[in-house]
């Protein structure tokens, strides 16, 4: 059995969090500055220690200390004494950097067939019809056996639809080329910021991310997003992609002494702004529904406000800093968080919350039966690891230590629809210049266990044989192939990855049989979107 894990003390009274409920999900919130991102940081850390792997995202580029001990300060020291913290030392998390733009952490990538076209479609601001034109390109790649794995895959087939739009629309429908028009810009658009550095192989593989080190504690994956959250529609759909794979590939786990992982949605209300309806119906969906995989996820945020209720009421253990009540919206605020908490006689909670100090919260969490603790003003014990931003040569070095540089530094592109439709010839494995291993730096945190695997750098389709499209209707045979392609529309892809030459050699052997599968999935996304 996990031990309960102290969150810091009210009074003499300790507060603490129960990992076997940690997978209930929680709301970190508050105003700039009191404290959100160290609760955030001390939960990573004690839940890293009982060997729960954790994904952040560091919008700031604080969160990077973690992989470096603390420093040593004299306010840290006594408040670790005023709790009477058993063991309190300065020390670093096992973590692992990643980074959309590969430039301060491994690559993080997605394929296109991956993504699907419901996030896709948000990403591009995609109108209903838009939106419809872009299923219609996703139906023809799966019906013709296209990869559709980076942007120049997606251009070429949207070309070829214009190029062939009567004999498409015998099969498909009408085609408008002015929603045609707007996809390919919309992409041209995603090219000129950066995006198609997100889309490629090799795709991040989830085992890489639920990792442990020798000494058994989880990593602390991070995100560096301070160049992405620049792109906030880029940046919310980078992360809700990544519960969508979370979702589809875990097993079912039931209730567990602790989570598989937990995942921390910093600025979440960029996750929620003007996002369609159909998309926060999956949002909601995925919260709900993920816990029974094993997965957490916080909701970092500076108003619950920001958290639509049907989300918000999913979650379990809440966090809340202090808020400040200068306007209308900021007094309603107050009173909402006041609500949610389960009461406490000895408490004016919505007094409380104005009045809270930097490093002080009121906490809830749920206790053995589930059931909401009474809210307590709680003093948040302080972290273990450095509070400031780590140098470049110790993000290298922790980069290194992570055993992952191999798998992750290598672009692979394959033959896929931009090659067929273009006639050229077969992609290649682009191997990027490697660096020099950075020097070792002193205190560096242990490296992690080898892999238990070799990398794998297939796409999540089995490579189909190459043939040029037809553009004719699939036939109805073969198994259905993978069903649940993805709960966030990321329909046409396989559960579980596979490498290179394994997926070319069953490639012959599933295409037929991935035909029926790819149009059932459409047809139950399709359903759940009206």
């Amino acid at each position: 059995m996990a031990e309960a894990i102290l969150l810091g003390k009210a009074g003499a009274a300790p507060v603490h969090l129960l990992p076997r409920m940690a997978n209930r999900h929680g709301l970190i919130a508050g105003a700039t500055g009191t404290g959100k991102t160290v609760s955030l940081r001390v939960i990573a850390e004690q839940m890293s220690r009982q060997g729960v792997p954790c994904f952040v995202a560091d919008v700031k580029g604080d969160l990077a200390g973690l992989a470096r001990p603390g420093n040593p300060h004299p306010k840290i020291a006594e408040r670790a004494q005023k709790l009477g913290i058993e063991g309190f030392a300065y020390r670093a998390a096992p973590t692992v950097f990643w980074d959309v733009y590969g430039e301060r952490g491994l690559p993080l990538r997605a394929t296109i067939s991956e993504m699907g076209p419901l996030l896709l479609s948000r990403l591009l601001g995609l109108s209903d019809v838009q939106e419809a034109v872009l299923y219609l390109a996703f139906k023809v790649a799966d019906d013709n056996g296209l990869l559709l794995l980076d942007l120049k895959d997606l251009q070429a087939l949207l070309r070829h639809i214009d190029e062939k739009r009567d004999e498409v629309e015998s099969h498909y429908g009408k085609v408008s080329p002015a929603s045609l028009a707007a996809i390919q810009r919309g992409l041209l658009v995603l090219e000129q910021e950066g995006a198609d550095r997100f889309f490629g192989e090799p795709v991040v593989q989830l085992d890489d991310l639920m990792r442990t080190d020798q000494q058994g504690r989880g990593a602390i994956n991070v995100l560096a997003a301070e160049k992405l959250v620049n792109k906030p529609k880029l940046y919310s759909t980078v992360l809700l992609w990544l519960l969508s794979e979370l979702w589809e590939q875990l097993p079912e786990v039931g209730d567990a002494d602790k989570p598989k992982l937990l995942f921390f949605f910093d600025e979440a209300h960029l996750l929620f702004n003007d996002a369609p309806k159909p998309l926060l119906e999956k949002i909601e969906q995925v919260t709900r529904l993920i816990r029974s995989k094993g997965v957490g996820i916080y909701y970092c945020t500076q108003n619950p406000l920001d958290i639509p209720d049907v989300v918000l009421g999913q979650l379990g253990n809440r966090v809340q800093h202090a808020l400040r009540a200068f306007t209308v919206r900021d007094q309603k605020a107050v009173r909402a968080a006041a609500e949610t908490f389960r009461v406490n006689p000895k408490l004016d909670v919505e007094k409380a919350i104005g009045e809270l100090g930097v490093g002080e919260a009121l906490i809830s969490t749920l206790d053995e039966k589930g059931t909401p603790t009474p809210v307590e003003r709680t003093l948040v014990r302080p972290p273990e690891s450095r509070l400031d931003v780590i140098t470049d040569e110790e993000l290298q070095a922790a980069v290194a230590a992570s055993g992952l540089a191999e798998s992750y530094g290598n672009v692979l592109d394959r033959e896929s629809a931009y090659e067929v439709l273009t006639g050229r010839a077969g992609g290649r494995a682009r191997t990027e210049a490697p660096q020099a291993p950075p020097p070792p730096v002193e205190d560096s945190p242990p490296v992690f266990a080898p892999r238990q695997s070799p990398g794998q750098y297939g796409a999540t389709r089995p490579q189909p044989e190459v043939r040029r499209p037809t553009l004719s209707p699939p036939a109805s045979t073969g198994g259905i192939g993978s069903v649940l392609g993805g709960i966030l529309g990321t329909g046409g892809r396989q559960s579980r990855r596979e490498g290179i030459g394994e997926a070319m050699a069953k490639s012959a052997a599933r295409a037929v049989g991935s035909q029926l599968g790819r149009s059932i999935m459409r047809g139950i996304l399709g359903g759940i979107l009206k």
